[in-house]
């Protein structure tokens, strides 16, 4: 009965938590969006009216489609309701059309889809150790953990002022995080193959899910030392883990393949030529290198070690496709990032399998993950921090 009682409570203030988000998000319906609310728009016209051939060859905006085919599907779903409320918004050369009726479909289609956001919150919060008491619901570590993430500013400006869909994306991460901590390992590894098919950012993540799936289900036993026991090696589990991501993959991946187009989706998936940072600069590294080239060549050319007519016009930003240099430093190339990203990971990654401490260990090296990507990537926009923020 005391239990019972105890469980509802806690429905009533979670409960109360994702609906005054909610009605937040509906107040801010009229904010002001930026342009990936036409990026969105574009993408609903396109899987709307052009055949599957074409949707990563259309090229009329230059908000062309850029992300994994899972994404694309759900777009094309999306423009089946939203038809309803304002076909013109579905014509692909309607070029940034802003009609109150789209308005109100695409904020309240992110509102919608946040719902899956809040379910994996809640699935969260029930893998939150109980054990210490706290008479005070505000010292309740699960009440702090569901404000933590579903008031969590920074997704609200990104989703509900910005625009875009990271809500339900992320409501698929964390859900696949609580399977893992509830030991439903097959779970959490399909989730986190779709993921990777709807945003494929979160392969910044994936070298701390791998591991982990590897050292705690490949691998069944340790020794009395926490070492681990190379004969409990599973082939079956193995297997099982090759199967889902082959199938998911072949899923997402497959009808590109057959029309022999997964060049082009790769080349749209990571375009290599929009620069190592974004318009925005992301507070990372490059961000320093950018400035430490700059204040070279400010230096240089007053003291007259450099030619003004030999340095090149720097140019190391840009939203859309733009070449990079620098002035005086060497150029930088996503291999070079791609490695000091891999040399960044290394600890974590090292950690998680030569002493792992649970789920706690695997969450611990997922932000790790994701702080190095985000401080090493290549064109890492600001709002990345996210999939650090989140987990963390």
């Amino acid at each position: 009965s005391a239990g019972r009682a105890m469980a509802a409570g806690g429905r009533s203030w979670f409960r109360a938590l994702a609906l005054g988000v909610s009605f937040l998000k509906c107040l801010l319906i009229p904010a002001y969006y930026s342009t990936d609310f036409e990026v969105h728009r574009n993408w609903l016209a396109i899987t709307h009216n052009l055949p599957l051939s074409q949707w990563y060859y259309e090229a009329t905006s230059e908000w062309t489609l850029d992300y994994p085919p899972f994404f694309a599907w759900f777009e094309y779903a999306l423009s089946h309701i939203a038809k309803y409320f304002d076909p013109k918004m579905l014509v692909i050369e309607n070029l940034n059309y802003t009609s109150r009726a789209t308005i109100f479909f695409q904020r309240f289609s992110v509102i919608f889809t946040d719902i899956l956001f809040i379910y994996a919150v809640r699935e969260c919060c029930r893998c939150v150790n109980g054990k210490r008491a706290a008479k005070d619901i505000l010292e309740k570590p699960t009440f702090i953990l569901a404000v933590l993430l579903l008031w969590n500013f920074g997704l609200l400006i990104v989703d509900h002022i910005h625009f875009q869909y990271n809500g339900f994306l992320f409501g698929l991460m964390l859900l696949s995080v609580a399977r893992l901590c509830q030991k439903r390992y097959l779970e959490g590894a399909l989730l986190f193959a779709v993921l990777l098919h709807f945003k494929h950012i979160y392969m910044y993540v994936a070298p701390a899910y791998g591991i982990y799936l590897l050292r705690s289900y490949c691998f069944t036993a340790n020794n009395a030392d926490g070492s681990l026991k190379w004969r409990s090696f599973s082939l079956l589990h193995v297997t099982l883990l090759g199967l889902i991501v082959c199938l998911v993959s072949a899923l997402s991946l497959g009808p590109f393949i057959v029309l022999g187009q997964l060049p082009q989706v790769i080349s749209r998936l990571f375009p290599f030529k929009r620069g190592l940072c974004h318009a925005y600069w992301a507070p990372n590294f490059w961000a320093l290198y950018n400035a430490m080239d700059k204040a070279l060549t400010i230096f240089g050319l007053r003291c007259h070690f450099l030619d003004p007519s030999k340095i090149p016009k720097a140019s190391m930003t840009g939203g859309l496709v733009k070449e990079l240099q620098h002035s005086v430093l060497p150029a930088v190339t996503p291999l070079a990032t791609l490695i000091c990203t891999f040399i960044a990971i290394l600890p974590s990654v090292f950690c998680l399998w030569f002493k792992p401490q649970g789920p706690r260990g695997f969450l611990q090296c997922l932000v790790l993950c994701a702080l190095s990507s985000f401080m090493f990537g290549w064109h890492v926009h600001e709002k990345a921090i996210l999939l650090a923020i989140l987990p963390l």
